[in-house]
């Protein structure tokens, strides 16, 4: 035999090698996964069935409320002043600490009153002399017109002196006025509470050398600011539809803009404070689509302060029957709400909802639920939209509400 035909014998015997390689694998790797099968079933023959998550539901609470509308303001100081000082000069006392209440016409600084009352001291001498002046040129023109009467004096002499008693009567206003300046100036170096309130942090110290300007032509130094704090505002601002609402519930009532306004601190959680609507603005803002709205509250206690926020409630019409569900129930998605329900086969379905206010710990549904419809109030986590659960029912209490 000789090389060509022994090779073709080897070229022919590998393929057939190689495809008895592959049937042999092929056959292993059916084996395992028919085995395999058979374990996962045999396995899960020996587990238990699935039992459905248990969740508890309740029907929504019907109660009579009034329809209302919630915002989130902020107070506001109805009056809000820069201390400024009208003289300029040395800060020598201050007569208040940080964060007092004033009343109006406290005394808070004092400057320097020596160059003043100079002033005032030069003014009144300046009187003193116009005065004399004065009752000179009166006696001269009275002796002048009695000689004038006698021809012993002539005409132009007699005026003369009438003029020189309306010049020493000009320079003796001219001197009252000095005085009147001089006075003035001296009390603003009493700087006082314009009115009661709160006043901040002071901005100059003892020494100090200040700049005042009354006409205000020159910068000013700052002393401190000063805000009022009873009665306060109470600034809001209404969306386009919440004022839509608003207007259209009082369209068929007459009388003033004047409503109630009850309002809760951050932590607060009933609404026992109260307020008057007093002012609505006239325009919309184009920017944020909103209407600014403010209130007034009395502030007997000092309690409010500028800058704190507070949740607003305002009542629209009279009381109509309302749903409410816990607020730990309703869930965000987005912009919008959703509460998720349980079918009468179990199946977990979500609703959309429009919500409210809160009522205690209960929150108003305004549409998208039923009172026959069963919101799931606890189990939420485990009760995916579209699975089946176990419903327990229970009964939300009334306790939860607190109007």
């Amino acid at each position: 035999m000789n090389d060509t035909t022994i090779a073709g014998e080897i070229g022919l015997t590998r393929p057939k090698a190689r495809a008895r390689t592959l049937i042999a694998i092929g056959v292993v790797l059916l084996a395992v996964i028919i085995a395999w099968w058979g374990y996962v079933h045999w396995k899960a023959a020996e587990l238990p069935p699935l039992t459905p998550v248990v969740v508890t539901v309740s029907v929504p609470l019907q109660r009579d409320l009034a329809r209302s509308l919630g915002f989130l303001g902020q107070f506001a100081a109805t009056e809000q002043v820069e201390l400024r000082a009208q003289v300029g000069g040395t800060v020598t006392e201050i007569h208040f600490k940080d964060g007092d209440i004033v009343h109006k016409g406290d005394l808070l600084f004092v400057i320097d009153e020596v160059p003043y009352q100079i002033k005032l001291d030069q003014a009144n001498a300046q009187r003193d002399s116009a005065q004399a002046r004065l009752e000179l040129a009166n006696r001269q023109t009275e002796r002048s017109e009695g000689l004038r009467r006698s021809d012993a004096v002539s005409q132009e002499e007699v005026d003369q002196r009438k003029a020189e008693q309306r010049a020493a009567q000009a320079a003796l206003l001219g001197a009252l006025a000095q005085i009147r300046d001089a006075r003035f100036d001296l009390d603003q170096c009493r700087v006082r509470a314009p009115f009661s309130g709160r006043i901040g942090t002071h901005l100059v110290s003892v020494g100090n050398l200040i700049a005042g300007s009354r006409a205000a032509t020159s910068p000013t130094t700052l002393l401190a600011t000063i805000v009022s704090l009873d009665p306060i505002w109470l600034n809001f601002d209404m969306s386009e539809s919440d004022y839509l609402a608003f207007s259209r519930e009082r369209a068929g009532r007459s009388g003033s803009l004047a409503e109630k306004v009850e309002l809760a601190l951050s932590d607060e959680p009933d609404f026992h404070r109260q307020g008057t609507l007093d002012f609505i603005d006239n325009v919309l803002d184009r920017s944020s689509g909103t209407l600014h709205a403010r209130a007034t509250i009395l502030n007997r206690d000092l309690s409010l302060t500028p800058g704190e926020f507070a949740r607003v409630r305002l009542t629209l019409g009279s009381a109509a029957p309302t749903l409410l569900v816990p607020d730990a129930s309703v869930l965000a998605d987005q912009s919008e709400h959703l509460v998720l329900s349980v079918a009468a086969d179990g199946t977990v379905v979500p609703k959309h909802v429009q919500v409210g206010d809160l009522s205690g710990d209960l929150r108003v549904i305004r549409s998208g639920l039923t009172a026959a419809d069963r919101v799931i109030v606890e189990g939420i986590p485990y009760a995916a939209p579209g699975s089946k659960v176990t419903a327990r029912a229970v009964a939300i209490p009334t306790a939860s509400t607190k109007p």
